[in-house]
């Protein structure tokens, strides 16, 4: 008798183990990378044609994995009901001395209680165990068995196929198109799986930030990376040599934007290093050296911008309005520093930011050049969504109704904001005094004055 049990014991573990077996084939190979799989395939190596050959063929592959999982759950839920429910439901009866009348009642609890220690054992090293196993092994796992695999599924076509059609009618019955193609791998599917791969460490932080840089950067327009107006270097045509010397030598820049009359007619870009190879030249004409200058609309997004400038080979572009007049000036450097942050170069100079500093109690000196953002987030403002401005100086005319000048104050909320310096175009620095009252979440009103 115990020879019978032991024996029924093995079958027992030989089925959990076929479970483990499917199990773990199942997750190794759905979690494999096509494209490295294919890559291997075109190299000339046999398992991974394999490989190849099953991912392919998602359908036959998982209704394999699946007749043989249900197959060795049924064989051992009927050999362990079969062998064990008879001697156990015998052993409580005797145990508890119960009459004939009560045995079919202690059967079907012994046939629970069979049921429940399988299920535990089953789900613990015929599922749970070999999953892990096969996640952390899946390239090694999933070459191994391949040759088992493509056996399997010849020997099963014909159940194979019939289960397909029942699968694709039952389907078909629920509106659902069968050979409908998966939807493909969408922005936010990479996002999720490079924050799983950094919460996992396998991926650095780094190159986390410069691939969500490289999808932000479409979502961001011209507009929103350039230097603004206000902020550019730019001279006149007419400007006399030694002015424009002293402008590069001071200001460092290796290309200038110049105009005529105004910044709104931009004639070329002047490239600072031709400019002083060429200016003692006899009969010098700076026009002959400007470069024809790249318009660009302010709603272009930036990764088109990107490609723009590569394919006119410029590295310069000026960022116009639908009414042709110029907002701004943006570079290459402009682009590449979205996506790899701030690029210095000998010329640069590396100071703390100052676009906010305190000048004394709850008193503020800030660049109207500050994104608007940052300012609300400084003085804990909450979003900006009733702005359309993205900078302070565009905020500024917002809240007072037009380009405020000089000595001109604006109120929002519990800030009181006076104009310092600016001109008629536009404002470039103000004064923000904050009253020590609780912030109130709901919309304030806003007045101007003016000194």
């Amino acid at each position: 008798m115990m020879s019978d049990i032991i024996k029924q014991l093995l079958l027992q573990l030989v089925l959990i183990l076929l479970n483990a077996f499917f199990a773990a084939t199942e997750i190794a190979v759905i979690s494999l990378n096509e494209k490295k799989v294919r890559a291997q395939a075109e190299g000339g190596e046999k398992r991974a044609k394999k490989l190849l050959k099953i991912i392919q063929e998602p359908t036959q592959f998982l209704s394999t994995i699946q007749i043989g999982i249900t197959l060795a759950g049924f064989l051992g839920s009927a050999f362990a009901a079969d062998n064990f429910a008879e001697k156990l439901t015998g052993g409580l009866v005797r145990l508890f001395g119960a009459s004939a009348e009560h045995e079919g009642a202690i059967r079907t609890v012994s046939v629970i209680l069979i049921t429940l220690i399988l299920s535990y054992f089953t789900l613990i090293l015929g599922e749970l165990v070999p999953k892990r196993v096969a996640m952390r092994h899946k390239e090694k796992l999933a070459g191994a068995v391949c040759g088992v695999i493509t056996v399997l599924s010849k020997i099963l076509k014909p159940v194979i196929w019939l289960l397909t059609v029942s699968t694709n009618g039952v389907l078909r019955l629920l509106g659902i198109d069968p050979k409908e193609k998966e939807e493909a791998v969408s922005e936010e599917d990479i996002v999720m799986m490079l924050d799983a791969g950094g919460d996992g460490g396998t991926i650095r932080s780094d190159d986390i930030r410069y691939i969500k840089n490289v999808f932000r950067l479409e979502h961001q327009a011209a507009v929103d990376i350039m230097t603004p107006r206000g902020a550019v270097v730019a001279v006149p045509i007419d400007t006399d040599r030694k002015s424009l010397t002293e402008l590069i030598a001071r200001e460092g820049y290796s290309r200038i934007p110049v105009y005529e009359e105004d910044l709104d007619r931009v004639v070329g870009i002047l490239h600072a290093s031709e400019y002083l190879l060429r200016r003692d030249e006899e009969g010098f004409d700076l026009r002959s050296i400007l470069h024809e200058p790249q318009f660009v609309p302010e709603t272009m997004p930036s990764d088109a911008l990107f490609r723009e400038m590569q394919r006119e080979h410029n590295h310069m572009a000026v960022v116009v309005n639908e009414f042709g007049m110029t907002l701004g000036i943006v570079t290459m450097e402009d682009v590449l520093e979205e996506l790899v942050g701030e690029i210095w170069d000998e010329q640069d100079v590396a100071v703390e930011d100052d676009s906010i500093r305190k000048t004394g109690e709850n008193r503020y000196t800030v660049r109207t050049s500050l994104p608007l953002d940052d300012l609300f987030e400084f003085f804990s403002l909450g979003k900006d969504d009733e702005f359309e401005s993205s900078t302070v100086n565009g905020w500024l005319s917002e809240l007072c109704g037009h380009i405020p000048q000089v000595g001109e104050s604006a109120q929002y909320r519990n800030l009181t904001v006076r104009v310092t310096a600016g001109d008629d175009l536009m404002t470039r620095e103000a004064e923000v005094t904050v009253k020590n009252e609780p912030q109130i979440p709901a919309e304030a009103g806003t007045e101007t004055k003016t000194d």
